[in-house]
């Protein structure tokens, strides 16, 4: 007995001593070691951000409904760039798709150089008329009160088109001649499925343009939101999930109420819907294990210890993960039943019943594997399975390319205090239609946000700081300058 004691001693004693050396020693600190901080450029803020405030007060809003558009509002906001970027305006050639998206187009001088592509959109989701008056600004105001820009558009993201418009009318003051191609690409529609940017990417694909890499809007910096660190994180989206809504629909005879047969269409298709939702999709911890293989060593003792310890501790890991709605999102394709649809009339039986599940694909499920996992789960031929806007996972873009280091650098020479990571965005962007036109694909904007000034992104009072837009300025442009001339 002193001998089994013993050794369970001994095994104990090894396997605590195991876990704190891998707590201690699995993360390493690989960001980006700053030895030349950028030199800011100089920006006429007074004027900057009065074009940025005019830029808000247009109303360039996308509807659900197409035919809601109004087209005077993105006219304008083509007039207010033109007006704005006069320097931009003469020396780059500029293209028009579906109407109101616009491409911008530098010619660099060596053609063997592929060429990059900066993104963002015009658009703006609408204000909601039964909250409008909560707002402690005009939501269409472009009022800049104490440091603070407000209006719709301020984060999502009239930031991205504003600040790289500046940017460019910057550099081409400078008199910079770029070496390889640069191209603006600013849908008009992609609150409401980017047609726009699908026109581009085919005119693109039909010119046999491909990118060294690509930057769209998506990731920004992080304050307080990663759980475990204090950190002003940046978060680079290498990949994003897709999306497909899946409608389980039941048909039956119908009648009256008054004589039901054991099971209603509605009944069989509610015991199809408790199957999808108790049948999750299994788990994959990739996507978190890039953060955490970046910033893992800022985090706490408490954090790091089970993280580096997956073999011995991933249940309780994964147990901690999905149990957040927000962290699950990024380790499963996540299962949403949105909308029900039965009978019209208490008393008359449904001949049809559906109900919409919306999923979130995770980058290695596909639309068909959806499909088989519910066919499995449901076993039941009277539910039929249909889909609608469906839009597959991206793939997944590297890290060590020099899109990615480029946009690392750039953040760390600008703040060596943030800490820069890539992640999965769980929404979408117009950057999903460019599949195929560049391998390297990033989603990123210089924005700091925090828990409150998230919830934000088509909420109340959106805002931004006028230094985030500075900041913004100061990085898309040492981003431009340095892809223009890199090899």
């Amino acid at each position: 007995m002193k001998k089994i004691l013993l050794f369970l001693t001994v095994t104990i004693i090894a396997v605590v001593a195991v876990v704190f050396y891998r707590a201690n020693t699995v993360f390493e600190n690989n960001q980006y070691q700053v030895t030349e901080a950028l030199h800011p450029i100089q920006i006429d803020e007074s004027a900057a951000l009065h074009r940025f405030a005019d830029a808000i007060k247009i109303k360039t809003i996308s509807y659900d409904d197409a035919t809601k558009l109004d087209p005077k509002a993105f006219l304008a906001f083509h007039q207010h760039l033109a007006d704005s970027f006069p320097l931009v305006h003469q020396q780059t050639t500029l293209q028009k798709f579906n109407d109101y998206s616009l491409v911008y187009h530098l010619k660099g001088q060596n053609n063997k150089l592929k060429p990059v592509l900066f993104m963002g959109h015009m658009d703006v989701v609408p204000v909601d008329p039964n909250t409008a008056f909560e707002w402690l600004q005009p939501p269409f105001s472009g009022n800049i009160v104490d440091g603070t820009i407000w209006g719709r558009g301020a984060i999502d993201d009239k930031v991205t088109v504003l600040a790289l418009m500046e940017s460019l009318e910057i550099f081409l003051a400078k008199g910079i001649t770029p070496q390889r191609d640069i191209y603006f690409s600013f849908g008009h529609d992609e609150e409401a499925g980017g047609d726009g940017a699908q026109a581009i990417a085919k005119y693109f694909a039909a010119q046999s343009i491909e990118f060294e890499y690509i930057l769209d809007e998506g990731g920004l910096v992080t304050e307080g939101i990663v759980a475990g660190t204090s950190d002003p994180i940046a978060v680079i989206g290498v990949a994003e999930k897709g999306f497909v809504n899946f409608d389980l629909t039941v048909r039956s005879k119908g009648g009256h109420s008054s004589q039901p047969p054991a099971h209603t269409a509605a009944g069989i298709l509610a015991a199809a819907i408790v199957k999808v939702e108790n049948n999750p999709f299994e788990e994959n911890l990739d996507f978190l294990g890039l953060m955490f293989e970046n910033i893992g060593y800022s985090m706490p003792l408490s954090q790091r210890l089970p993280l580096s310890n997956l073999w011995l501790l991933e249940p309780l890991v994964k147990s901690a993960i999905l149990s957040n709605p927000t962290s699950a999102a990024s380790a499963r394709t996540t299962t949403a039943v949105t909308m029900l649809q039965g009978s019209t009339k208490s008393n008359v039986l449904p001949t049809v019943a559906k109900a919409t599940v919306n999923f979130r694909i995770l980058p290695g499920d596909t639309i068909e594997s959806i499909r088989a996992h519910l066919e499995e789960v449901i076993d039941d031929p009277r539910v039929e399975l249909s889909t609608s806007l469906a839009n597959e996972a991206s793939s997944v873009s590297p890290t060590e390319h020099l899109g990615f280091k480029l946009i690392e650098s750039t953040i760390r020479r600008i703040d060596d205090s943030i800490l820069v990571t890539p992640y999965l965005i769980v929404g979408a962007t117009d950057s999903r239609h460019f599949q195929g036109l560049s391998d390297n694909i990033y989603r990123f904007m210089m924005v700091s946000l925090n828990q409150d000034t998230l919830s934000q992104f088509h909420g109340l009072n959106e805002q931004i700081s006028v230094q985030n837009y500075l900041n913004a300025i100061q990085f898309y442009y040492a981003l431009l300058e340095q892809s223009a001339i890199a090899n």
